[in-house]
């Protein structure tokens, strides 16, 4: 994974406590969770992007 890059996300109230309580159910941190979820919805849509070794 590349250089990490910090931004504010706005989400309304609900939403943030039903991924907040996703992410306890699965051990992870509400950020980590959000960013499986944005890495799952990537790769669904095979918009991932490559890793170095996947361009080689």
């Amino acid at each position: 994974m590349g250089k990490k890059k910090a931004f504010a996300l706005r989400v309304d109230e609900e939403m943030l406590k039903a991924i907040e309580k996703w992410a306890s159910d699965e051990f992870r941190s509400t950020n980590g969770q959000i960013e499986w979820m944005l890495t799952q919805a990537l790769k669904d849509a095979k918009r991932h992007p490559k890793t170095k070794k996947e361009k080689e």
